[in-house]
């Protein structure tokens, strides 16, 4: 696979945390432990797309608009009151 080397940011404490595990020895590399993390990362939301789309097929496919903003106003009302709180 054709890699591309790229610039990211990250907070030093996580910099620092992936320097321990590097420098334990259960990663090769910062670059391998980010290239392992970005892949689970893929593969789960791959996962739970997956899983979404089995549901909506067992429950009767997308939602409808209409309940698309009955679960809108739903929400919207939750976080008024939470907020309020």
């Amino acid at each position: 696979m054709a890699s591309k080397k790229l610039t990211i940011t990250l907070p030093v404490e996580q910099l620092d945390r992936i320097r321990t595990i590097v420098d334990a020895g259960q990663a090769r590399s910062i670059s391998g432990f980010v290239q392992h993390a970005v892949g689970v990362s893929l593969d789960d939301v791959a996962g739970w797309g997956a899983m979404l789309a089995e549901a909506l097929d067992e429950t009767g496919g997308e939602l409808s608009a209409e309940e698309t903003a009955w679960a809108d106003d739903v929400l919207q009302n939750d976080r008024k009151s939470e907020s309020a709180a």
